[in-house]
């Protein structure tokens, strides 16, 4: 049961922010410091990208774990109430990630996922940046327990 009014529960729900979060944030802060440049939500590629390095055709996306349904991460769990409604909607979440990937892959970009859990061990994230960065073209990562 939800102890909030309907009104406070949207405002909260509003406050939630879809780009510029702290985890894409340190990413894009990580990469800049590589000496990577990019560019950031370009809104002419399937699903805004969160990050874009044209010169390496690759995309990286910086997914919350509770939203993008990582799977088997603590963060991604489901809530008590309306429990039909949360379902399906993560389901198209996902779908819609799956489709924007393909998508993606079919123009020729190189996809990785970099999770939100994923973020608290920078160091491990920069090495998995740079093995996909200085990679050959055609290879994607989408992280640890990733949801295809």
């Amino acid at each position: 049961m939800d102890n909030l009014t309907p009104e406070r529960r949207s405002w909260n729900m509003g406050q939630i922010k879809s780009t510029n979060t702290r985890p894409e944030r340190a990413v894009r802060s990580r990469l800049h410091r590589l000496g990577y440049r990019f560019r950031i939500h370009r809104r002419d590629l399937p699903g805004c990208p969160d990050i874009v390095l044209p010169k390496y055709k690759s995309i990286i996306f910086v997914h919350g774990c509770y939203w993008h349904r990582h799977e088997g991460c603590r963060y991604a769990y489901t809530p008590k109430s309306r429990q039909d409604f949360w379902l399906k909607k993560f389901a198209r979440t996902v779908q819609h990630d799956v489709d924007v990937q393909d998508e993606l892959k079919r123009l020729g970009w190189r996809v990785m996922v970099i999770w939100e859990c994923e973020v608290k061990q920078m160091d491990e994230v920069e090495k998995r940046l740079l093995q996909f960065l200085r990679g050959p073209v055609g290879e994607e990562t989408t992280g640890h327990d990733a949801k295809k």
